[in-house]
């Protein structure tokens, strides 16, 4: 039986980098971790393919709460708020365990079509959870995402619209991209894997 450690451990790093990456900006729209974080849906993609739908999961929560720990120290420490922190962890729990659910129900078609298909409804349920969660003004105000709902031209050229989401546009896109170039390592790391002997322990 293949061991599941070494999905936790990517999944971990994705999780951990992202939160530290996610603090340094990328042009107008964007942060580094916009393109690290859509590994987490390869980490967990692979895992389901390998293991099955309940190792996924447990890849899933591991994931969380690794997430939730590295939220908690970046509010601690100012890096973050609240209000964002719990974005993050809501996003990530209910956009990854769709995404689990989805391949499962897809496994046995094309190939592509699980990865992909699942990445994709996964990713729309991340964004739109995490920016309205996060940044949307029909919640409580948080002072210190106020910035967010500064009126600009949409991705910079289009009608005034709140700049959150112009960057929620903008990180959805990044992760449509990455689900589309995701198919490639995916392949590949698949038939590795699975042409690996196994050992027994």
């Amino acid at each position: 039986m293949r061991p599941i450690l070494p999905a936790i451990l990517a999944m971990a790093a994705t999780v951990l980098a992202s939160n530290i990456l996610v603090q340094f900006r990328l042009g107008d729209w964007l942060t580094w971790g916009a393109l690290t974080y859509p590994v987490a849906f390869l980490v967990t993609d692979i895992t389901n393919r390998i293991h099955g739908l309940q190792a996924a999961r447990r890849v899933v929560v591991a994931g969380f709460v690794i997430g939730v720990l590295c939220s908690l120290a970046a509010a601690a420490g100012g890096t973050t708020t609240l209000r964002i922190a719990v974005a993050s962890g809501a996003a990530f729990l209910l956009a990854q365990l769709l995404d689990v659910w989805i391949f499962d129900r897809l496994r046995h078609h094309t190939w592509w079509q699980a990865p992909f298909l699942s990445s994709v409804v996964g990713s729309v349920l991340d964004t739109v959870l995490f920016f309205t969660i996060a940044f949307a003004v029909f919640l409580p105000a948080d002072a210190n995402t106020g910035w967010s709902n500064e009126a600009v031209p949409l991705l910079g050229t289009g009608p005034l619209a709140p700049l959150w989401v112009s960057l929620g546009i903008a990180d959805w896109m990044c992760k449509m991209t990455l689900a589309v170039l995701a198919l490639v390592p995916f392949r590949v790391l698949v038939r590795k894997i699975l042409s690996a002997p196994v050992r027994s322990y």
